[in-house]
């Protein structure tokens, strides 16, 4: 007779990495093109000026310039030195 209690296989043994959400870049922050301003679930705030929403509802810059919020619309105000 064995001694020892088989090892079964758990089914509950995963685990899914972090998504890192929240605002990135706050109002007045420079941002670079192509740079993340807020990683969030869903869509609390709005694409504005110059700035576009991805695929996982993310919003990125779409030039250079510097982060402004208005209420819950992100805008980029380009740089006057471009």
């Amino acid at each position: 007779m064995a001694h020892k209690k088989g090892q079964g296989s758990t089914k509950n043994g995963r685990d899914s990495n972090p998504q890192y959400r929240g605002i990135k870049l706050y109002g007045g922050e420079q941002a670079k093109a192509g740079s993340i301003i807020i990683r969030q679930c869903g869509t609390p705030f709005k694409a504005g000026h110059n700035v576009k929403r991805a695929k996982d509802d993310t919003l990125f810059a779409l030039v250079e310039g510097t982060v402004e919020f208005q209420g819950r619309k992100v805008h980029v105000r380009e740089s006057a030195n471009n």
